[in-house]
């Protein structure tokens, strides 16, 4: 799936919560979104949850 085409849908999503829902919708929306955007970040570059949430400065200690 293109770039482009998850960009487009996710318009659609906050354009429709906002439409439908209001402005708290929207914010929800978009929280969850960006949530969901780093889960799938983490999951296409393989990166394991636990090294991602404990920084980087953790290795040089």
């Amino acid at each position: 799936m293109s770039a482009a085409l998850v960009g487009l849908i996710a318009g659609m999503a906050l354009g429709f919560a906002g439409w439908f829902g209001g402005f708290g919708a929207f914010l929800l929306v978009a929280a969850l979104g960006a949530v969901g955007f780093v889960a799938g970040r983490l999951v296409d570059d393989g990166t394991d949850i636990r090294s991602f949430l404990s920084g980087r400065d953790r290795g040089r200690r």
